[in-house]
């Protein structure tokens, strides 16, 4: 496998790089890409560009209003000391092992999250926008991951938003502490009532069961997100109740 690497120091420079048609070009963070099970299906076995952003100034927590930017290229580490949500920040520990969180980015976790991401479940669930240069285009992260690579083929993320004034609350059940988790549910609610629910735990993306103006119905909602999470890991059946028993507990902690 023929690997070219380069490290530019111009945002434009690294999208020129990005468009090319071959060879076959991704972005370089945290590393969080390459080891991502969810590549492209047309990931070429020869000839890989990767394009290294750490000289391009995209880390920082930025406040904004009611809005925190997170540069693309911000270690999870970071995360864990900055004034974020507290359940944000449980799942950025939760995410990767210790030394892994001083490389891996958010961008790059996010891009690369499978369906039992508890960093990405809970990012959805504050409804997190990407912006994508060089339009700047907002993209919402629930609508990047049916088809993640075309969205980002060309483009280069630049910061993700979160809102600063919605609650967070995580709930996960794991066999163990070392274990990834078997279910995920995150429940983010603003002060106008407004909530949504994301799943995670098995697939290839976390899933939004409930976007609603309060929380009514929100053990259906998330009963009804699981009706078909089987895997070798967990059935259904089982995701389904306890997927109502940490809907309920998630909600009770926000009150």
């Amino acid at each position: 496998m023929h690997l070219e690497y380069h490290r530019p120091q111009t945002l434009e420079e690294a999208l020129a790089l990005l468009a090319r048609e071959t060879p076959f070009t991704v972005p370089l963070a945290g590393g969080a890409f390459l080891n991502a099970q969810q590549r492209p299906p047309a990931l070429p076995q020869e000839d890989v560009a990767v394009v290294d952003l750490q000289d391009l100034g995209l880390t920082g927590i930025t406040p904004r209003g009611n809005f925190v930017d997170l540069g693309a290229t911000t270690p999870l580490q970071n995360l864990l000391k900055a004034d974020l949500p507290q359940a944000l920040q449980e799942a950025a520990h939760l995410e990767t092992p210790y030394t892994r969180r001083f490389l891996q980015t958010v961008a790059g976790t996010l891009v690369a999250a499978d369906g039992i991401s508890p960093f990405a479940a809970a990012m959805m669930a504050l409804d997190a926008r990407l912006t994508l240069a060089p339009d700047d285009e907002a993209l919402p992260l629930g609508e990047l991951y049916p088809a993640r690579w075309e969205h980002l083929r060309g483009k280069l993320i630049t910061k993700v938003t979160v809102p600063s004034n919605a609650k967070l609350a995580l709930e996960t059940v794991a066999p163990s502490p070392l274990a990834r988790p078997l279910l995920v549910v995150a429940v983010a609610q603003w002060p106008s009532g407004r909530t949504r629910i994301v799943l995670g735990g098995w697939g290839d993306a976390p899933h939004l069961a409930m976007d609603g103006p309060d929380a009514s119905g929100a053990e259906q909602a998330a009963r009804n997100a699981a009706y078909e999470a089987t895997d070798y890991r967990a059935s259904a059946e089982y995701r389904r109740e306890v997927a109502v028993v940490l809907v309920r507990r998630a909600l009770a902690s926000l009150e």
